[in-house]
């Protein structure tokens, strides 16, 4: 089954600035890019809690699923 990339989209607003701009910046530069394996990767990322994304994202938890940490790479990026 196909991700639908307006649901995803709308999963990139968040409650926490900090992480928003980030899913902010990565949505204009690097989500169109994505084929239907890392839109699905990035889907099951986007259910963590706030504080759990965003603490893989600036490093200060490391990223435990292996599937995903190609895609906290990519955020990191913008």
């Amino acid at each position: 089954m196909a991700v639908n990339r307006g649901r995803v989209r709308w999963q990139c607003r968040r409650s926490l600035l900090e992480l928003d701009l980030v899913l902010e910046r990565f949505l204009a530069n690097g989500f169109g890019g994505l084929n239907e394996g890392q839109l699905a990767d990035f889907e099951d990322l986007l259910r963590c809690d706030d504080f759990e994304l965003w603490a893989m994202i600036n490093g200060s938890k490391p990223c435990e699923v292996e599937r995903w940490k190609d895609m906290v790479a990519r955020l990191r990026q913008g």
